[in-house]
């Protein structure tokens, strides 16, 4: 069971003080407002959840969501606030570097930068099908005053209505063509959900505002890649109307990385001893890599980097022992004897490299742990990814600094095989 958390302890102390189950039990929702909230940890940090894993277990395990309706005030009920991502297995459309000095395409790692190079490389041009694209809206604002109706998870035939007034937005980006006026939430990491709060209120604010069509776009910029979700709310007034029109995706990687390179890697590795580290629980490589991301524009307590990681504290955790097992995240202590990481010097190294270099050299980190270069050789001589039995065999085989039962062993060959795919994947666009 996982250990409750500062916000988890906060909101169960609300519930019980407001009796707040009782209220949406007897008539569907409940409101707080932010001075109520503040009674027992930051409002700024218990009211906005990216991720519905992210929710705190009292929410979670009462279907429970939470949306501002002013500047100051909150609606909790069983909303459905999120939309899952489904990230589709195309081969990314390559776009021009637009060669600044101030924009490398090896130093994209906050979430302005990677929204600056998709402007400047085309890419929004490309997306709202115009030659002529302005960047003209960002930063915070008011909301305006509009009501909706959202799907409520106890009783889908029985929408709830909301009204807001004001409520504090934020637009990472507005983008004007001659023809219609796109809204974009960027995030520097793969999330797999969209709070559609974040396009859905913006939306609603500027469909009154202009006469041109308001295009809603999430923009995703991972391993190097952008990913773009553009959708339509089919009905005005329903927040959960949310369709996706279209997916894209870009790279802006000049280089391609072959099969041939990676086995030539694998090749002239030589194994190294086991790490102390726990053998890792942790199947996307590409998390891995967003975490390496966050963590390169600076230190971060474990509590920040839940926050921006979008995961559960519980997912944090497995995917920073992931780094640690590489050689590419260190602890330290922090303030109020809380745990913070940071990048090695190797970590920061490889990840300043440009596109190639950089993930052959995060490769190279991998095959070097005796599991993966055995398990790498399996792929190579069969041309197919090894078997869950083949991968415990070889765990089996190899000494680890903190044993690993066989149990343990069939749950973390996922891990090997969702690493090695993410290899083959680099590979298809050879």
């Amino acid at each position: 069971m996982a250990t409750p958390t500062k916000v988890d302890r906060a909101w169960e102390c609300l519930f019980d003080k407001y009796s707040i189950l009782g209220h949406i039990s007897a008539e569907g929702s409940f409101s707080i407002s932010s001075a109520q909230i503040n009674e027992t940890h930051e409002a700024r940090l218990m009211a906005k959840f990216d991720q519905s894993a992210q929710l705190p277990k009292i929410f979670r395990d009462n279907n429970l969501s939470i949306l501002p309706v002013t500047r100051g005030d909150y609606i909790i009920g069983p909303f459905a606030t999120h939309e899952a991502l489904r990230y589709k297995p195309t081969k990314p459309k390559q776009v021009e570097n637009p060669r600044l000095e101030t924009l490398r395409p090896d130093n994209l790692y906050s979430e302005a930068s990677a929204l600056f190079f998709a402007y400047n490389s085309g890419i929004i041009n490309d997306v709202m099908g115009s030659a002529k694209v302005n960047f003209t809206v960002n930063g915070r604002m008011g909301s305006g005053v509009f009501s909706f109706s959202v799907q409520n998870k106890l009783q889908p035939q029985k929408p709830a209505t909301i009204e807001v007034r004001n409520s504090q937005i934020e637009i990472d980006a507005g983008f004007e063509s001659p023809d219609a006026f796109l809204i974009c939430e960027a995030k520097n990491q793969a999330s797999e959900e969209l709070l559609i709060r974040q396009l859905y209120y913006p939306y609603r604010l500027w469909s009154e505002k202009i006469s041109k069509p308001v295009i809603p776009v999430f923009l995703a910029f991972s391993n190097d890649t952008f990913h773009v979700f553009t959708y339509e709310f089919q009905d005005k007034l329903n927040y959960n109307s949310i369709v996706l029109k279209n997916y894209k995706s870009y790279t802006f990687a000049d280089e391609d990385i072959s099969l041939q390179d990676i086995i030539t890697v694998w090749r002239n590795t030589v194994e190294i001893r086991e790490p102390s580290v726990t053998f890792p629980q942790a199947n996307s490589f590409p998390r891995v890599l967003d975490l390496l991301s966050i963590l390169y524009e600076g230190e971060l307590t474990r509590s920040e980097v839940t926050l921006k990681y979008e995961f559960d504290p519980r997912q944090t955790d497995y995917y920073v022992s992931a780094c640690e097992y590489l050689g590419l995240v260190e602890r330290f202590p922090a303030a109020n004897h809380e745990c913070a990481y940071r990048l090695t010097s190797d970590a920061r190294r490889i990840m300043s490299l440009p596109y190639k270099r950089k993930h052959l050299g995060l490769i190279r980190k991998i095959l070097e742990k005796p599991v993966f270069y055995r398990a790498f050789g399996i792929l190579i001589q069969s041309d197919r990814l090894p078997d869950r039995n083949a991968v415990c065999r070889i765990m089996q085989n190899t000494k680890f600094s903190k044993p690993i039962n066989e149990t343990t062993m069939d749950r973390r060959s996922s891990t090997v095989n969702g690493w090695l795919n993410w290899m083959l994947r680099l590979a298809v666009a050879e």
